[in-house]
């Protein structure tokens, strides 16, 4: 009989639920704003230059200061502008990007200690909801992010905005496709939508999916930059071109909430692909969380890495990315995958 790593767990209460949601927003929110400052740093060290370095030693401090100016800094909205949604359309990209994250384990099961009151001896759960369509559950909050910039951009009253609104449509709408056609393959593999299930099968495999699945792992790489609007596919709000798109109008704690948003998502992107193709977690190993917090960030360092390195590419060249060359992979891939599961 196989054996699963995530059995005998403690019953999960909806108060052990509640401690995951508040600690995965706090965590979050700070990892996000830690990670400008890595990508700051990360760039910098690969454009010779320093980065961040008088606020704080070596500027570790210029996170605080940072967010100090959001939520100081005026907000202002534009007189012509639909005002109810251009308030709400920030709301719906943050908080689309923490529901997502909901259904992945962003840090270990553990009990909280005895002598903490009123939640001492709470069993707070890796995943709160090991749904068995977790997978697509992830991918719809993700497309439903779409919102967000589109709404905004299309609220503006401004020029700019509606070019990045066009480009949030056929960009998101265009490249969520292929992430769902990356991970058909592995699906048919594991024959579940659970992450349980995926770190429970390579696990029992002995190898990574990423050995079984290297052209589907690339493939989700590839339309992950693209859903969480990383260079080379911020098109959305490319500065030299649009200004800053669904985001020219957008100042104080809004532009943040859009800035924290895309980092969630970077770091969602980071979690699934940890799990589903590089071997995920074994919670019972003593440095078992350790590994994937390492994968994790591994693949957040690769976002930033393709940053430094490829330049800006045009909405048609995206395009015909998308549709001309990675669909064709995908749909191939899902073919010979099907071949090799129903001979084996």
């Amino acid at each position: 009989m196989e054996t699963t790593l995530v059995e005998n767990l403690p019953q999960v209460t909806w108060l052990g639920v509640f401690i995951k949601a508040v600690l995965i927003l706090a965590i979050i929110s700070a990892v996000a704003g830690f990670g400008t400052f890595i990508e700051r740093k990360v760039l910098a060290f690969m454009q010779r230059r320093l980065g961040p370095m008088h606020v704080g030693p070596y500027g570790l401090l210029q996170i605080a200061a940072d967010g100090i100016k959001l939520f100081t800094k005026e907000d202002i909205v534009p007189q012509n502008a639909n005002k109810l949604i251009f308030m709400i359309a920030p709301a719906i990209t943050a908080a689309t990007a923490f529901i997502a994250l909901s259904a992945v384990p962003v840090f270990p099961d553990f009990t909280v200690p005895e002598f903490m009151p009123l939640i001492g001896g709470t069993f707070v759960p890796s995943i709160a909801s090991d749904l068995n369509v977790g997978v697509l559950f992830v991918l719809g909050m993700m497309a439903a992010g779409i919102y967000g910039p589109l709404l905004a951009g299309m609220s503006q009253s401004n020029k700019w905005g509606i070019i990045g609104s066009a480009r949030t449509a056929i960009q998101f709408l265009s490249f969520e496709v292929i992430t769902g056609f990356s991970l058909i393959a592995p699906i048919m593999l594991v024959g579940s939508m659970s992450f349980v299930d995926f770190n429970n099968y390579q696990a029992n495999e002995g190898v990574w999916m990423l050995m079984y699945q290297p052209v589907a792992f690339v493939l989700f790489l590839i339309a992950g930059f693209a859903e969480t609007n990383r260079t080379p596919f911020d098109l959305l709000e490319h500065e030299a071109e649009i200004v800053s798109g669904f985001a020219t109008e957008y100042s104080g704690m809004r532009w943040g909430m859009f800035f924290i948003g895309e980092y969630a998502n970077m770091i969602t992107v980071s979690v699934i692909g940890a799990v589903v193709f590089m071997g995920g977690y074994d919670p019972d190993a003593t440095l078992g969380w350790l590994f994937i917090i390492l994968k994790i960030a591994f693949l957040f360092f690769l976002m930033l890495w393709v940053r430094a390195s490829w330049p800006h590419i045009r909405p048609d060249q995206l395009m015909w990315l998308c549709w001309k060359v990675l669909m064709p992979i995908a749909m191939i891939n899902i073919l010979v995958t099907a071949i090799v599961v129903m001979i084996v």
